[in-house]
């Protein structure tokens, strides 16, 4: 007698990740901030946070404190937590970092610029493109920032790339005050040069468009 064959055990599922009410909240602030959705000098409470959030106090004190450490937020003597507002001089630090360490990363990227890599870059900078038509700014900005950081981790060098990060979450809101201050009309220049650098193999070309590109928008707000 023919026997059905039984079908074949499926393989359980990986168990879905569990995120913290912490975790949670520290993300969805640090996306807040890092993409310009909060303006300079923002007043934020714990209350408001847990309620944003739907949490209680102790993963909003958390949260905040964690970016309080990483110069996300600035909290007063009196406990009072807002987003930070630069001054002229903080700016140009945070400027002349961008240009030392990004610059490096795309140096120690460029031996590995694929074909695919210059490919997914140039599609990001045509959705840069639709979310200026859009007057979108923190789409802008979190497109943007997308741009860098996919040429980035080609470097392999992950130290580097969270020292970047930190600097990007610092100036967060004063690039989305940039972004409305520079009334963009098209993609940044400086992405077609860096697009052209990688595309010949050009490093000094690459180093100098990236240079370029990371600071002069914020020497807007300097000058």
């Amino acid at each position: 007698m023919l026997q059905t064959p039984r079908p074949a055990p499926t393989a359980p599922r990986p168990a879905e990740p569990v995120i913290s009410a912490h975790d949670r909240v520290y993300r969805g602030l640090r996306g807040q901030i890092m993409f310009g959705e909060l303006a300079p000098g923002t007043a934020l409470t714990l209350r408001g946070i847990g309620k944003s959030f739907d949490v209680s106090m102790t993963p909003a004190r958390e949260a905040v404190n964690r970016l309080v450490a990483e110069g996300a937020l600035s909290m007063s003597a009196s406990g009072r937590v807002s987003t930070p507002e630069l001054s002229a001089e903080r700016i140009e630090e945070l400027a002349a970092l961008r240009a030392l360490i990004e610059v490096e990363l795309a140096s120690r990227a460029l031996p590995r610029a694929h074909l695919a890599l210059i490919d997914r870059l140039q599609t990001i900078n045509q959705a840069i493109s639709e979310t200026v038509a859009r007057r979108d700014a923190p789409g802008y900005i979190r497109r943007n920032l997308e741009f860098h950081r996919t040429l980035y981790l080609r470097a392999q060098a992950p130290a580097m790339l969270a020292m970047a990060e930190t600097v990007w979450l610092q100036l967060g809101p004063t690039m989305g005050a940039l972004y409305d201050r520079m009334r963009r009309s098209e993609p940044p220049h400086y992405h077609r040069l860096i697009l052209a650098a990688l595309k010949a193999g050009d490093e000094p070309g690459l180093r100098l468009a990236v240079r370029s590109d990371v600071t002069q928008g914020l020497r807007m707000l300097i000058a």
